[in-house]
């Protein structure tokens, strides 16, 4: 039997990790295609490499099946064999820590790299077939385009870019200008060649703007090897431009890393493994072949470094997840500009929820709200943000624009229909601006204890700028984690003032194991550049949807009663629900918020079906 290494699988995942959604259509027929190609070789093994998103996991469970299902004349059906090469060497995934402290404290060796894979010679003659034409690639995705498909423009524009739209076409002052174009994406900033104005002939970018190494496994080793010496002189012009390419995606501290290598990593051109050995090696070369105990010699040396382990960490916590019940909901991940997030979906059919979380909470959150609001004839998503829980948590800049489209991308790309969109604290102010900058993808809004303000008349909404975050800053993130850890507990049981009893022990393990994820300083440096002054009412008004506040009227965080008087002044259109609770009333009387929130998205579904029967 023909044991024979199948790329059809491969290539299907590379499609889905394109996040493109016009390559997704017809991925519905991938086990027919790889069927038929195990059929004409007489494959009798598949290796395919093992994967933590649910798409991909969806795709390959699907050929199995239809695999196990199929008849085959050469004998027993061909097997699925999945591989993997992690960067650290442990034995059984499922004894791996989730706890980095934990799991670091273990030291286990990292795994060198793989040597590079060599296929004997097969004398097949397969017939590819001929390559479409451009046209008729078009019509054939201008064919099998859905009405849900459309969507898929709304992402083509920053939530920057929208927010000053409105704000100019309102005549709304703000503190940023807006940019004139020819079309409508507006783009906030347009990225040179680089500051030495030279064209390269062999660039190691697929454009003058692109930010991205792309080509081939040896460019992309260049591209490393160029990057780690960031610092030494070179009269190599495509070094030269990659140099250039640093300066431009270093937003913070080690962050061009993931920006540059990010994509080519994901893809597999070049794996964690080598990018890792490669950086080590370099840095061993500066140092005799040691390793400093004070640190690395370089800034590139150590963002690649913390780059690298921090996605390897996440894969594992991701893979974990999947390999093992963890949780009483079903885990999948998702991966959103190259970053893992978790979220879970519950309920066969009805209306589709949104439940967003606060910040330092995760989906988990919601562990009394996602079954009980499914059993009500719900379905039922609970997302947990990046930068949270098991989320990955990179070296970005965190801000409500930044989480807001998250959330519109994961309607448009997962959930694909509008949503009741759920959010608590921090998360019911993404929420709202989610639902004021893309009024289609929510049905209706339901703020708990949002954060955020209401300014009466509004004629200034100033507008937070990206800037890089200091010493001093990083300093208080560290030293407030360090806080938090000590009194998560009595922190968290102030916010529960009527049932203390429910800051239980694995909500508290939850958060302390996630304050030692690596990236969890960054996010918390956050804090201090939040800025939350877009208006609730302006928000609000852009969405021109039906609004539910359900206020804890004991949260210790914001004065509740205050808050309640603005609304009622200010927003008449607003229903307002109090309830004998703190900041987290989903959590903390959760069978009160969920029959309010049955009861509201009964009546709003209510309307439409009527609207339907009167029309008929």
């Amino acid at each position: 039997m023909l044991e024979l290494l199948l790329f059809a699988l491969k290539d299907l995942k590379m499609a889905l990790k394109s996040q493109d959604s016009d390559l997704l259509v017809g991925l519905g027929n991938a086990e027919d295609i790889v069927l038929k190609l195990v059929k004409e070789v007489q494959a009798g093994l598949i290796f395919t490499e093992e994967e933590v998103e649910y798409r991909l996991r969806n795709v390959v469970a699907n050929v199995e099946s239809s695999l196990s299902n199929g008849s085959f004349s050469w004998g027993s059906s061909p097997k699925i064999v999945a591989w993997s090469a992690p960067l650290y060497d442990y034995k059984n995934l499922k004894e791996v820590s989730t706890s980095h402290d934990q799991f670091l404290k273990t030291k286990l060796p990292m795994a060198t790299p793989l040597a590079a894979a060599t296929l004997p010679a097969l004398n097949l003659g397969l017939d590819t077939g001929s390559v479409p034409t451009l046209e008729e690639l078009k019509g054939f995705l201008k064919d099998s385009r859905t009405p849900e498909d459309n969507w898929v423009l709304l992402k083509n524009t920053s939530a920057r870019s929208i927010l000053k739209k409105m704000l100019s076409q309102k005549k709304i002052k703000s503190n940023t200008t807006l940019s004139t174009t020819s079309d409508d994406n507006i783009e906030d900033i347009t990225m040179d060649s680089g500051t030495s104005g030279r064209k390269i002939i062999n660039s190691m970018f697929a454009s003058e703007n692109s930010l991205e190494v792309r080509g081939g496994t040896d460019i992309t080793l260049d591209a490393l090897a160029a990057y780690l010496r960031y610092l030494e002189g070179t009269g190599n012009a495509s070094w030269q431009e990659l140099h250039d390419k640093v300066r431009l995606a270093e937003t913070r501290d080690g962050a061009s890393f993931y920006t540059l290598f990010g994509p080519a990593i994901q893809l597999g051109v070049i794996s964690r493994r080598k990018a890792y050995n490669d950086t080590i090696q370099y840095e061993k070369d500066r140092n005799a072949g040691f390793l400093s105990p004070f640190g690395y010699s370089t800034p590139t040396v150590k963002a690649a470094v913390d780059a690298i382990c921090l996605m390897e960490w996440y894969w594992l916590l991701a893979l974990k997840s999947q390999v093992s019940a963890e949780g009483n909901y079903p885990t999948r991940i998702w991966r959103w500009k190259g970053y893992l997030v978790q979220y879970t979906f519950v309920g066969n059919e009805g209306p589709a929820v949104l439940l967003v979380h606060g910040f330092g909470a995760f989906l988990e959150h919601f562990r009394d709200n996602i079954e009980n609001i499914a059993d009500m004839g719900h379905q039922v998503w609970a997302i947990t943000l990046v930068g949270f829980g098991k989320s990955e948590k990179p070296n970005v800049n965190y801000s409500e624009l930044f989480w807001s489209e998250l959330l519109r991308d994961f309607i448009v790309d997962v959930v694909r229909e509008p949503v009741h969109l759920v959010g608590n604290s921090i998360g019911g102010y993404i929420c709202a601006v989610a639902a004021g900058l893309w009024p289609s993808l929510a049905k209706s809004l339901v703020l708990l204890n949002s954060a955020g303000s209401i300014v009466p008349n509004y004629s200034f909404v100033p507008l937070s700028e990206e800037r890089r975050t200091s010493w001093l800053s990083r300093l208080q993130a560290q030293l407030l984690l360090l806080f938090l850890r000590s009194r998560v507990e009595g922190i968290l049981k102030e916010y529960y003032p009527t049932r203390t009893e429910r800051v239980d022990k694995p909500l508290v393990d939850q958060i302390i194991r996630a304050s030692y994820d690596p990236g969890a300083v960054t996010v918390l440096e956050s804090v201090f550049n939040f800025n939350l002054a877009i208006p609730l009412n302006f928000l609000f008004d852009s969405f021109g949807g039906k609004i539910l506040v359900i206020q804890g009227m004991k949260d210790p965080l914001t004065k509740s009663e205050a808050s309640v008087t603005m609304l009622r002044e200010h927003c008449s259109k607003v229903q307002i629900r109090e309830l004998n609770a703190g900041h987290a009333p989903h959590d903390e009387v959760p069978d009160e918020v969920n029959t309010l929130l049955c009861e509201w998205m009964k009546q709003i579904e209510v309307k439409p079906a009527l609207e339907k029967t009167k029309a008929i």
